[in-house]
């Protein structure tokens, strides 16, 4: 048995190649076709759906059986299929793939068989194609509906906040392997804080929406994977239908509005600062005209509250909840500034009980000792890190600039700096 795994939406002269060298080592040829979850954990968003990749395989001649392969490690293969041969590609460079060849070589020293690997076909034509599929993931109308199909297909949407084209980049090309699993984020978060922050201003709606939409288009403009918008309070209800129809047209896949009123003051202040809620009545009523006004069904509007953070306590947090999911939101999300999650665990663990399906987003910004995996064991479908990038650039940027004010040069600062060639290498090029 001879056996290779696909993660593709395309066949191009590449797949063939590897077909042919299979075919070559004879018996009988089972291609695997890497499920959606693992898609994205390892590769990239799929743009067609895991029946039509398995169809396309099916499709190639000389194939004898297509079967979806569960995780991106070969263990349930071996397991499963005892395969005599592994075709792979010789393309190993990156960490992940590394990891993955690691799996296969402790494999078949523990079950027998043999790694067979094919040079990686680079041609033109296959860079073009490449570089279209990249193209589509980018367009607005592909990359709007990226985030609820995300909610179905993985335990829980990793997002990290972005504010620049740079920060955008990095969160779309980081990928982590640990020998177990192989990661990345799943879609990014344009924060209010951190976008005022960037500009040097206050976190209080003073950066125009003008402004902020310039920040989503650098951002669009080099990434593909789907955007989660920090809407603050939404503004009067009269402009936020606008806000709605320009980030549903942009391809911005959601807004999160919070349940306040007056000028805005960052939550983690808490009841410091006077901050007033606004009613369930008056923001319903913004919730459903938001609804009304935008055009697909693809862009979501989530309802943030802020009775938590405001101290009024577990029962008005839930009273809203019901009540905004009935005028039309398409996800809660709940916010607490205590350090531990108890109050955050148990709102969702209620309002789950009651609601099943409704998406449930938290930003674990204090509360920041749990995990992903316990969040989504709670009913948590959306996890956003706010504002790490930021804060972590902001003190490394402080210490160089001290340190070359120190020393009168650069040179005691340069190891702890990222060499200049490998930020110029994260930009990709036409």
């Amino acid at each position: 048995m001879v056996y290779t795994c696909f993660c593709t939406d395309i066949i191009h002269e590449g797949h063939l190649n590897i077909i042919n060298e299979c075919k070559k080592l004879g018996g009988k040829l089972v291609v695997g076709v890497l499920c959606d979850s693992e898609m994205v954990r390892y590769n990239r968003f799929p743009t067609i759906s895991q029946q039509e990749r398995v169809e396309l395989v099916k499709s190639i001649a000389g194939v004898d059986e297509v079967v979806v392969q569960n995780h991106i490690f070969y263990d349930e293969i071996f397991e499963n299929l005892h395969p005599d041969y592994i075709v792979h590609g010789n393309n190993w460079s990156s960490d992940s793939m590394q990891t993955i060849k690691k799996n296969i070589e402790s494999l078949i020293e523990k079950h027998g068989g043999k790694l067979v690997e094919v040079p990686y076909t680079r041609n033109p034509d296959i860079q073009k194609i490449d570089r279209q599929m990249h193209e589509k993931l980018s367009m607005p109308e592909f990359r709007r509906g990226r985030l609820k199909k995300l909610i179905n297909i993985v335990p829980i949407v990793k997002t990290c906040e972005v504010h620049s084209g740079l920060t955008g980049l990095l969160v779309e090309k980081t990928v982590v392997s640990n020998g177990e699993a192989i990661d990345q984020f799943d879609a990014m978060w344009v924060s209010s804080l951190c976008d005022s922050t960037e500009k040097g201003k206050p976190d209080i709606e003073l950066v125009d929406m003008t402004s902020r939409f310039r920040t989503i288009e650098d951002v669009m403009e080099v990434t593909t994977k789907p955007i989660i918008f920090d809407g603050d309070t939404g503004g009067l209800t009269e402009h936020f239908v606008y806000t709605v129809r320009s980030l549903e047209r942009m391809g911005v896949s959601a807004v999160i509005i919070e349940d306040k009123t007056g000028l805005k003051k960052n939550s983690l202040f808490g009841t410091e600062v006077e901050q007033t809620q606004a009613s369930i009545e008056e923001f319903s009523a913004k919730i459903a005209a938001g609804k009304n006004a935008q055009l697909s069904d693809d862009f979501m509007i989530i309802a943030r509250i802020e009775s938590l953070i405001l101290e009024k306590g577990m029962e008005d947090a839930l009273a809203r909840a019901r009540a905004f999911v009935k005028a039309g939101a398409d996800g809660i999300m709940i916010h607490s500034r205590r350090k531990e999650p108890d109050e955050i665990l148990e709102f969702c663990d209620r309002f789950r009980a009651e609601n099943k399906k409704t998406p449930i987003v938290v930003v674990p910004s204090s509360f920041n000792v749990i995990t992903e995996e316990e969040l989504a064991k709670h009913g948590v479908n959306i996890c956003i890190y706010a504002n790490q990038l930021l804060r972590a650039a902001f003190p490394a940027m402080e210490n160089a600039a001290r340190s070359i004010l120190t020393h009168h040069r650069a040179k005691e600062i340069d190891s702890e700096l990222m060499p200049i060639k490998q930020i110029i290498t994260l930009i990709d090029e036409l």
